[in-house]
């Protein structure tokens, strides 16, 4: 559909409004869950100025002001917003804007999330092909030796499928630092394992230009302008 059509794409209008990412509003739209001036809307649907959407009955905002921030998640918290979840990260934050998680940090993971109200990123954020690195301080119950850095640097088999070449280096007689380009699940964990050692600490450092700092475990913040900056130049986002 031409872009330059007047009005927003539903998903868009939706994920603009902080109530969910564009992934997410498809989901909601297919079930049918999703009204525009009281009419079911459709995928591909366009929001003009005046025009009223719900969501299972709750009216949207689609001029929201977006909020991101970063969180040292702390062990035990769940990288979710569903409300199911005792322990999911919203609700431990408790921001007064709808934020949600951008992607995923295992429960027994400690360390660096980005949670935002701006549905716009998540899927620029995601894509592995962009190459966007994060970076994470591992520790192991075996020594960490020069073989052990050499096979994690080159790739392991894990899922069917083996992981891309990245970077590692040791930092004590246990520990490494590493740098991955993609995000399978509980990559770390399984590469560790795949070489006959189990991770018994681990916490993200980086992701992109955002560092964790001196943010202590449960502490959240606010990115700075230039921060934000220097993200949306990198995603290709002009505000």
């Amino acid at each position: 559909m031409d872009e330059r059509q007047p009005g927003r794409r539903l998903n868009k209008y939706m994920a603009d409004s902080g109530y969910c990412s564009r992934r997410e509003a498809d989901r909601l739209i297919a079930e049918g869950r999703v009204r525009i001036n009281g009419q079911p809307g459709a995928l591909g649907d366009r929001v003009l100025p005046g025009m009223i959407v719900t969501v299972d009955g709750q009216p949207l905002s689609g001029e929201g002001e977006k909020v991101y921030i970063l969180l040292n998640k702390p062990k035990g918290i769940v990288c979710t917003a569903d409300p199911r979840e005792p322990m999911n990260v919203v609700d431990y934050i408790g921001h007064p804007a709808r934020i949600f998680p951008v992607g995923r940090l295992d429960k027994d993971s400690e360390g660096l999330l980005l949670l935002t109200s701006d549905g716009g990123i998540v899927n620029r954020l995601l894509r592995a092909a962009g190459g966007h690195e994060k970076e994470y301080e591992v520790t192991i119950d075996r020594p960490v030796t020069p073989e052990f850095v050499r096979r994690m640097t080159a790739g392991v088999p894990i899922l069917d499928t083996v992981t891309l070449p990245c970077k590692v280096r040791r930092t004590g007689e246990r520990s490494f630092n590493i740098i991955l380009v993609q995000g399978l699940n509980r990559q770390i964990r399984r590469m560790c394992e795949a070489l006959g050692a189990n991770v018994t600490h681990l916490r993200r450092v980086r992701i992109m230009n955002l560092r964790l700092g001196r943010l202590q475990p449960g502490q959240w913040r606010d990115l700075t302008a230039e921060e934000l900056e220097t993200l949306f130049s990198s995603l290709d986002i002009r505000e």
